[in-house]
């Protein structure tokens, strides 16, 4: 069987081949090779099914960085199995989709490079054990995203959606990481498995972490207040949006509350949390979608309410790890997987209701809702799809999302039965919320179905006449379609193989056999059933009297949204930023120069100066000699002089003074290496200030203001006096032993009777040689400047 490790490598290669492959074949056939990836990588991971329902796992581990216990480590599970199907499965169907969909005109080699290069980073997230490589992964899919996003980036609408995304993800992605930090600092490892046996719940970090990785998946997969990218997002192409938004990155953050769920899961906090963000962002997404007029919005919302949904169930199945093995635990454990199995079927009819739309769009050129109507007889095939697909994500029969529904209604109404609910207000508040966020689930759905393709065909507001989209676009969503049908009729097939082998990965302390019944559409006349029936009339009555109601959604003002409040922050940013930056960056080079000392003085002096890091100690230091008085006092001279220089001649010629005195120090202290070296660059740098010297303008006297002038003497004096306390410091406090005496062996050690000759050609060997060059780069440098004339009619030219 193929190694999950290279699973994960194959489309990033890939990636890399498509640009070269894309200029040597015809445009259109370049998606027909990125098919072979998700089919092949699909049916590869369909192999480990089999084993993987009988309870086997697959570790792989390649060491990487072993000093900081990071390797690329892959861990095949039934969890991380069942992402890794949607992830391939659905990618093959939406690249055959995009083969038809996406013009030959466009950037194909990008779009397909931008496509692979987020398929292998989601697999990299579902497949990873390492944290860091985890983290890794993670925020790759957010920068592919950000790129398929903005794949029209000529559109203002796409470039906005992407950078919300990003911002919005990458946020959270930080906050991970920060989590990911504590929970090495509490288990000392990087091994998601090993975590779960290796946390503490005592600890101190342990709440700050869950609560930061919480951020981390609420982010991505769109939860209550932060879903306010997913709707902007769908900008993208409807090949990104049926990929990104309704089977893969959204569900990143589901794959996260789900891995995490046997390290935090026990704790009453995480239940809460997750559950209740999860049923209040249902409520929202189900609620904001009935008012869209743009199907791409609406089915936008439509994910941000499922995901809740997902979100809800994944939290209300936590408290089963608290529990012991009595009917409480079976409650809950049903949850979790009822979360699952609307995982799948959600992938599955909303990937279809993705497609169509794109295909309405492309067949009648618009996406209006009120342009729109009467489309079924011109497209029967588009019409039959999106019927399934709705009637499925409204949870009716005999459709898969019926499954899901009825299981989310049972375990809403059992939880709330439950001993974890302590207050009587939580036992009520919790089955009405999904009630009435179904009843508005099923309105969108019909607005869906109805709005579109019944009712008056309204030829004169669309560009052209609507028609059918060609076969090859139609394939994927008619597959997609009749898996919906397929798995309402036998679901316990997905539900024995892949369904339960999740489970027992998000509840490993836990024995999930025989805590589930196998699945059936009839269960009886239960609460549940009676909800559906409630959904289906109340859901009806409401739809066919939405004009007497939907004033109810101007009663919230625009400049309350949470869209206007993410507009606002980010207007009041860039204002701040705009001032503060125009504040020191003045366009002169004495500013700067300001601010990098004031900087220095304050860090390094004031760091120092509070630690008691200045202490000297000149007892042992050698008495200073006539010689060495003499050029100190002429170097002290020379720098004093150079700012009351009359012409830049003198300051020169004083800056060479200095130069050439400190090189003659360098002879008293009998070091010709340093000495040489010296000589060299002032000579250098005295040719080099001369010859710029004829190309700038005259000289004028800096007629500063005296202010400027005092802060400058203090600044300037400041600075020596740190480098003068720095290095006496230094000096006097001497930590370790001097290396002097490892180089009185000079001899012994290279035969050379000149200690300075053997440390510069031996042991400094490399370091002597980049100085020569160096030093030969800028001779040659000056010889050029000095050699090169130009001639009087380059300068006409230059001049002009």
């Amino acid at each position: 069987m193929l190694s999950v490790n290279l699973a994960i490598i194959i489309p990033f290669l890939a990636a890399v081949i498509v640009p070269f492959l894309y200029a040597k074949v015809s445009r259109k056939h370049i998606g027909w090779f990125v098919l072979i990836v998700p089919v092949v990588l699909f049916v590869a991971l369909a192999g480990y099914i089999p084993s993987v329902a009988q309870g086997e796992n697959y570790l792989n581990t390649v060491k990487w960085i072993p000093s900081l216990n990071i390797h690329f480590t892959t861990y095949l599970d039934g969890l991380s199995l069942i992402f890794g199907l949607l992830i391939t499965g659905i990618g093959s169907l939406v690249i055959i989709y995009s083969i038809y969909y996406m013009s030959s005109e466009e950037s194909l080699n990008h779009f397909y490079v931008y496509l692979l290069l987020f398929m292998g980073a989601m697999l990299g997230v579902v497949f990873s054990d390492n944290l860091m490589v985890f983290y890794a992964f993670w925020e790759l899919t957010s920068i592919s995203s950000f790129l398929l996003i903005a794949f029209w980036y000529h559109r203002k609408r796409s470039r906005y959606g992407a950078k919300k995304a990003l911002l919005t993800t990458v946020t959270g992605g930080i906050a991970m990481l920060t989590s990911f930090i504590m929970i090495y600092v509490m288990t000392g490892t990087m091994s998601v498995r090993e975590i779960i046996t290796a946390i503490d719940p005592n600890h101190m970090l342990f709440v700050p972490a869950m609560l930061l990785l919480l951020l981390g998946a609420f982010t991505k997969s769109a939860q209550f207040p932060f879903h306010i990218w997913l709707p902007d997002a769908m900008e993208a192409p409807t090949p990104v949006s049926a990929y990104l938004h309704s089977a893969t990155m959204v569900k990143a953050g589901i794959y996260l509350v789900a891995r995490f769920t046997p390290v935090f899961g026990s704790h009453e906090t995480w239940f809460w949390i997750v559950s209740s963000v999860g049923i209040v962002t249902l409520f929202w997404g189900s609620f904001s979608a009935v008012r869209q007029t743009d199907l791409k919005a609406l089915l936008a919302y439509s994910t941000i309410s499922q995901l809740g949904l997902i979100m809800s169930l994944f939290g209300i199945g936590s408290a089963a790890l608290s529990m012991g093995t009595g009917e409480e635990t079976v409650i809950y454990t049903q949850a979790t997987f009822a979360a699952l199995f609307h995982l799948v079927n959600h992938s599955t009819f909303k990937g279809a209701l993705f497609m169509v739309i794109g295909i309405v769009n492309h067949g009648a050129g618009t996406r209006d809702i009120r342009r729109l109507g009467g489309l079924m007889g011109l497209m029967p095939i588009s019409f039959t799809i999106a019927l399934i697909g709705s009637f499925s994500m409204a949870g009716l029969p005999p459709f898969n999302g019926f499954l899901s529904k009825e299981m989310f209604f049972e375990a809403i109404v059992n939880v709330s039965q439950a001993g974890i609910f302590s207050l009587n207000v939580s036992k009520i508040i919790f089955p009405v919320i999904a009630w009435i966020a179904s009843v508005f689930t099923f309105i969108y759905c019909m607005i869906i179905v109805f709005k579109t393709f019944l009712g008056p065909y309204q030829r004169e507001k669309l560009d052209h006449e609507a028609h059918e989209a060609p076969i090859g676009m139609l394939i994927s969503p008619i597959i997609l379609a009749v898996l919906i049908v397929a798995i309402f009729f036998f679901p316990n097939v997905l539900g024995d193989y892949l369904l339960r082998p999740a489970m027992a990965s998000i509840l490993p302390s836990i024995g999930v056999e025989g805590m589930v019944q196998p699945i059936s559409a009839w269960h009886g006349f239960n609460p549940a059933l009676f909800m559906t029936i409630g959904v289906i009339a109340v859901g009806t009555l409401l739809y066919l009297s939405f004009k007497r109601w939907k004033r109810i959604y101007s009663l919230l003002p625009e400049k309350w949204t949470l869209d206007n409040l993410y507009n606002n922050s980010l207007l009041f940013m860039e204002k701040g930023s705009n001032r503060i930056t125009s504040f020191y960056m003045t366009g002169y080079l004495r500013s700067y120069s300001i601010y990098i000392f004031l900087f220095f003085i304050i860090a390094l002096g004031g760091t120092m100066l509070f630690t008691g890091a200045f202490s000297f100690d000149m007892t042992g230091d050698a008495s200073i000699g006539v010689y060495e008085a003499v050029l100190v006092i002429i170097m002290m001279a020379a720098a004093l002089a150079i700012p009351f220089a009359k012409s830049r001649v003198n300051a020169v010629l004083l800056n060479g003074a200095l130069g050439y005195s400190m090189a003659l120090s360098f002879v008293v202290f009998r070091a010709p290496d340093l000495a040489l070296t010296q000589l060299v660059v002032e000579t250098v740098s005295t040719a080099l200030f001369l010859l710029c010297f004829y190309f700038l303008p005259e000289w004028k006297k800096e007629n500063a203001p005296r202010r400027t002038k005092r802060n400058n003497l203090i600044i300037s004096i400041a600075v020596g006096a740190i480098f003068v306390f720095v290095a006496l410091s230094v000096r006097s406090g001497k930590l370790f032993e001097t290396i002097s005496g490892y180089f009185e062996d000079a001899y012994e050690l290279t035969g050379g009777k000149n200690i300075v000759n053997a440390i510069l050609g031996d042991f400094r060997a490399f370091d002597t040689m980049l100085e020569v060059v160096v030093l030969t780069i800028g001779g040659l440098g000056v010889y050029t400047l000095i050699k090169l004339k130009t001639t009087k009619e380059e300068q006409k030219l230059e001049d002009q």
